[in-house]
């Protein structure tokens, strides 16, 4: 094993510790790497070495991100799969992780968000404008039109 400086190993170790707490992609220890002191060939050694020791995964970090979004924070696709692509993950490996979304999961938090923004919207007389606030939501969080006309919208 090669001689290296204390700095490196402290640097080794931190990102260690920082893909352990939580699931991780490459872009965001790349990120955290650009304002260290170490040489482009000692990052590149660090990120190998996360790589392989399976500290870091792309894959496994966007089958996380489509999980807690999609439970957690009810998000669509649409917007799922434009946050993934801010963290440069390949579209190879975000479609892969869009497929594991439960479709019956997935309509269920895009009915529960329709029931939650109408009662929201109890003031508002006008069916027509009170239908389009509520689509307008809806795809804010990233759901498709053909989705939200799934959960019993009527198309005009």
């Amino acid at each position: 094993m090669p001689n290296y400086s204390a700095l490196f190993l402290s640097e080794k170790s931190k990102l260690e510790r920082y893909c352990a707490y939580e699931d991780r992609c490459s872009h965001q220890i790349q990120k955290k790497l650009s304002v260290s002191l170490l040489s482009d060939k000692e990052k590149e050694i660090i990120i190998v070495g996360l790589l392989q020791d399976k500290f870091l995964d792309d894959a496994r970090f966007a089958s996380a991100y489509v999980s807690g979004k999609s439970r957690i924070k009810k998000w669509g696709a649409y917007k799922i799969r434009k946050g993934l692509l801010s963290y440069q993950i390949e579209k190879s490996i975000i479609e892969t992780a869009l497929k594991e979304l439960d479709s019956n999961e997935y309509l269920l938090n895009l009915k529960h968000l329709m029931e939650k923004k109408t009662a929201l919207l109890h003031a508002v007389k006008n069916p027509y404008e009170k239908k389009v606030k509520i689509i307008r939501f809806l795809t804010g969080k990233g759901y498709s039109l053909s989705d939200i006309y799934q959960t019993g919208i009527e198309e005009d």
